[in-house]
């Protein structure tokens, strides 16, 4: 049975570099809320907050110190709903980006369990004892470098963070955990939320004794305990962040019979560009690759599970720098990629900003970034021998600072964005990139996302058609048909910046067919060779099939 999101667009928002409305320099929910006709004029019905609870903002907010408040910086709770209220007058539904995996240290709970080692809170994180040495329980790591262990000196043992130091985990091995996070879930829920993005939440089933921290053996029984105490039997939208996910694993989350998650977040097309799964040592993409990994998702969740789209987050480089051309072809290209992703199954995400086609940015020095993540890997490998311009070469690449350089909404100072000096720099390239110009252009990329949108509301067979790959071997083109009982939609894109000839497959050669998007001029027919501009991409309707 079709549910709501199954032909939903959900836009991101990462809300310091979204809009700032009193002009600190940093975004905030008012901000958000003078742009909401803007959403709505892009055609997408679900916005996806990057947490705005009250934090320290040692990682941005992904350091919760209360959950049930709103950081002064973004806002106030009033301030939050009135944000849904004006969402939901605009048919916007908000979805909630939560993170349960950690805390801040300034959480409460943490405040208190560091008091002592009886204290009733000690249980809600994880504590070991020091080696006979003194040294850390083991040699586990940080995903933001060095050790996962951080030792206390007011009670003389080692609290887990897998992120900062200061995001100490939390143990979900202790019921009343379990009990805290299901209540708070209920009262956003109770709020009128549209959902939750699950941060990192494949972490929450850990073993640390045995060194298993993603996709852990207690991961699934808590997910289904959680969809019965909070969302489960509501109408709401449920994405796991999944980084260790595989097309088997993914259907465990997002089986409806196993009432998990709607769908989740999986990441292994992104990472096709890391050589040995570093991002700080990137290489080129291999198209035959990616094209593998789309098709395999496509294929192996086309009827058991449920595939989220996406290029684009907070975390990741912009799309068009990394798989498009941010130069002479960026237009075409961003119009490529997005149409590419959208037109297969599963529900697209779009990250802001993507959809004027902002790039990556290039910071002169590294004391121009403010990622955690950035600064402390940057600090590391160059410690240890990295010379600074090749670790520098790699932050221009993949950086997460890239996806969090203000929204680019004019060309005015700052991009618009704030008449104050803001948080982190704005791209230099916003008086010539930027939303202003781009709804002023009618063959803006901005237009083309429009459509895409549309086009989505209006066939289909975007939503529910069978994906079958064409052309699955070719080093420069990615192309596939959907097709239903009544439609068969043919997609077709340059992934190059050459002109490409092909010899069309005799079944898709059609005396009719309708070009229902491109980014060069539209195709009146399928010919049987075909000729691709760079970077060229267009979908075509067939019927009368020979």
């Amino acid at each position: 049975m079709p549910n709501w999101w199954h032909d939903a667009v959900v836009y991101q928002i990462y809300p310091r570099s979204f809009c700032d409305s009193n002009q600190d320099g940093m975004g905030d929910l008012p901000g958000i809320i003078s742009k909401l006709d803007y959403l709505k004029t892009l055609g997408v019905n679900v916005l996806w907050l990057s947490p705005v609870y009250r934090s320290p903002m040692d990682d941005n907010g992904y350091d919760i110190s209360d959950y049930q408040d709103i950081a002064p910086e973004f806002g106030t709770m009033a301030d939050m709903q009135q944000l849904l209220a004006e969402a939901k007058r605009r048919d916007i539904r908000i979805i909630m980006d939560l993170v349960v995996n950690h805390t801040s240290d300034e959480h409460p709970w943490f405040v208190e369990a560091r008091k002592s080692k009886d204290n009733p809170y000690r249980d809600y994180y994880i504590w070991r004892q020091p080696k006979e040495d003194g040294s850390a329980p083991d040699d586990q790591g940080s995903i933001f470098g060095g050790s996962a262990w951080q030792f206390d000196e007011q009670t003389g043992e080692y609290y887990f963070h897998l992120f900062s130091k200061r995001q100490p985990d939390l143990n979900w091995e202790n019921p009343k955990v379990q009990e805290e996070v299901h209540r708070m879930m209920n009262w956003w829920i109770e709020k009128g939320i549209g959902g939750f993005r699950l941060d990192v939440i494949d972490l929450i089933g850990k073993e640390i004794d045995k060194g298993i921290t993603g996709n852990g053996p207690r991961l699934h029984p808590l997910i289904q305990q959680m969809n019965r105490a909070t969302f489960g039997d509501k109408d709401l939208l449920t994405v796991g962040e999944t980084w260790g996910a595989t097309p088997e694993i993914a259907k465990l989350y997002s089986n409806p019979a196993r009432e998990e998650f709607s769908m989740v977040f999986q990441f292994e097309h992104i990472t096709l560009t890391w050589e040995n799964g570093d991002k700080w040592q990137p290489i080129p993409l291999d198209l035959p690759a990616l094209k593998r990994v789309l098709t395999k998702w496509q294929v192996e969740l086309a009827d058991e599970g449920w595939n989220s789209l996406f290029w684009n987050n907070h975390d990741l480089p912009r799309v068009v720098s990394k798989y498009g051309d941010e130069g002479q072809y960026r237009v075409e290209s961003a119009k490529m990629l997005a149409t590419s992703l959208h037109l297969m199954k599963g529900t697209p995400y779009i990250y802001q900003g993507e959809e004027i086609g902002m790039t990556n940015v290039a910071f002169d020095s590294i004391d121009d970034y403010r990622d955690i993540e950035t600064l402390n890997f940057y600090q590391e490998r160059t410690a240890n021998g990295v010379a600074p311009e090749t670790m520098l070469a790699a932050v221009h690449e993949n950086s997460r600072d890239n996806a969090r350089t203000p929204m680019q909404w004019d060309s005015s100072a700052h991009a618009g964005f704030s008449t104050a000096q803001p948080w982190l720099a704005v791209n230099p390239n916003y008086p010539s990139i930027n939303v202003a110009d781009a709804l002023d252009d009618q063959n803006s990329i901005f237009y083309h996302y429009q459509k895409l949108i549309a086009l989505r509301k209006q066939l289909p067979v975007i939503v529910r058609g069978a994906f079958e790959p064409v052309f699955e071997e070719h080093d420069q083109v990615l192309a596939y048909i959907r097709q239903d009982d009544n439609q068969r939609l043919f997609v077709l894109s340059n992934f190059s910046a050459e002109k490409v000839t092909l010899a069309m497959p005799s079944a898709l050669q059609t005396s009719q067919a309708e070009c229902v998007i491109a980014n060069y001029a539209p195709r009146q027919q399928l010919e049987a060779t075909v000729t691709l501009q760079p970077y060229e991409s267009f979908a075509m309707l067939l019927s009368s099939l020979k």
